[in-house]
Formats: structure tokens, C-alpha cells, sequence
């Protein structure tokens, strides 16, 4: 049994409204932005049981390959589950979509061969609580695959974001902050990132402070590391 008791309804998330407007723009936005191929980079080649963390509407359920036996997909808002509980009916492989929140993940120990954190670090209320929470439940060895925000590598964005992180961006998008280090924060958590790279969403047209991100993969450490501080 892979459950475990959670304690979920102190940590709820509820952001109705914005996640009726991301349902919508998040569709068109596979296609406009260019995000349905950085899906399909994140989790190729993936195999066994996985778990994903903040599926949103289920965007990514499409694009898991075969050889993955089963999808267990946390997703905390109530209007966001409902949709990924759709998208799991047409998926190519076995979905379960579960309630529970980043910070206290409702499963056992060691129990997954992959996890996958998808535009999610950016709005978990704990970045370090969350990514160990993430390394608790993958076995020795496990995959974590990311494709996040990152801070943006020019001064006049970047100042920008973080601005736009102390007013009003996150009381508009749902919790979302554009300028953490979320591969900084990563390899604080133990995770030893093996492959990388930078990307533009969208690769081309007017820059957005969400446009600078990362995708990569990174696996537990099979022997325990000390954590790394890491601005989250």
C-alpha cells in the first residue's frame, strides 16, 4: 500500500478563479507558447511508477511513454483536480489523481521509481519542505525531472520579477513567484542534477517574467547527503 495519512486540509489550496483562467490559457498555450515539446522532453524515457506533483488540468498525462506502469498525479486545487481527473480518462497510461499538497505528500516511503515537478515550484508555500518531501517518497536512485521558472538572466528582468514577487504576481497567479533558483534549491535538497538546460517560453516575441525556465533531470543520491542552504 503506498498511501499514507496526510494532513491535507490545513495546507489546502484554493484558488478558484485562476484556475478556471489557467484551464483555459494553459490549453492554448501548448500550442502558441511551445510547451507541449518541452512536455514530451521532460518525461521521455521514463519507465515504472511515478509520481507528479502539481498536475494542474493534467496537461502532462498525454505525453508519459509506455513503459511508466502508473501515474500518481497530486494535484491540491479542488477545480484543477477535477479537470486532471478528465485528462486521466484519455491517457495513454494508468492515472490516479489524488489530492494532497507538495509539503506533505500523501504516500509511503521510497516507492517510486520517478517523480515529476512541472510549473510547481514556483507556487509551493515551501520549497525546501516540498523537494524533501519528494526525495522522501523516491527510492534510492530515482529520477526527479523538472521544467520550471528560473530567475532571469538579465538584471533589468530579474529586478523585475522580484518586484513583481512582492506585490502582485502571486495574488494573481495562484501563489506563482517568477524569480526563485529552482535548481539551486534542487541540489540543496540532495538531488544530484544530471542533464539541464536553459529555455525561453516563448522562444520568440515579448519576454514575460515567466518566460526564463529550466528543464532537466536530476536522481536521489543513493547514500544520505547533507541538505545545502538555498534561497527558495
Amino acid at each position: 500500500m503506498r498511501l499514507r495519512s496526510a494532513k491535507t486540509h490545513r495546507d489546502a489550496v484554493h484558488h478558484p478563479v485562476f484556475a478556471r483562467y489557467y484551464a483555459r490559457v494553459s490549453v492554448a498555450a501548448e500550442t502558441t507558447a511551445g510547451i507541449a515539446p518541452v512536455r514530451a522532453e521532460l518525461l521521455s524515457g521514463l519507465s515504472g511508477q511515478v509520481i507528479e506533483i502539481g498536475a494542474g488540468n493534467g496537461l502532462n498525462f498525454a505525453h508519459y511513454p509506455p513503459a511508466v506502469r502508473e501515474v500518481v498525479a497530486i494535484e491540491p486545487e479542488a477545480t484543477l483536480r477535477r479537470l486532471a481527473v478528465r485528462s486521466a480518462l484519455g491517457a495513454g497510461v494508468p492515472v490516479d489523481v489524488m489530492p494532497g499538497t507538495a509539503e506533505a505528500l500523501p504516500v509511503r516511503d521510497g516507492v517510486f521509481d520517478a517523480a515529476v515537478v512541472s510549473l510547481v515550484l514556483c507556487t509551493v508555500r515551501d520549497v525546501r519542505r516540498s523537494l524533501a518531501e519528494v526525495r522522501r517518497v523516491l527510492r534510492p536512485g530515482g529520477e526527479l525531472r523538472f521544467f520550471e521558472h528560473v530567475r532571469a538572466d538579465s538584471r533589468g528582468m530579474a529586478a523585475a520579477q522580484r518586484l513583481l514577487d512582492r506585490t502582485v504576481w502571486p495574488r494573481l497567479t495562484g501563489g506563482c513567484h517568477t524569480s526563485r533558483d529552482a535548481l539551486a534549491a534542487i541540489e540543496a535538497a540532495g538531488f544530484v542534477v544530471e542533464a539541464h538546460r536553459g529555455i525561453r517560453i516563448p522562444e520568440r516575441g515579448v519576454r514575460l517574467p515567466t518566460s526564463a525556465c529550466v528543464v532537466g533531470v536530476a536522481r536521489r543520491a543513493r547514500a544520505a547527503e547533507p541538505a545545502r542552504s538555498a534561497d527558495g
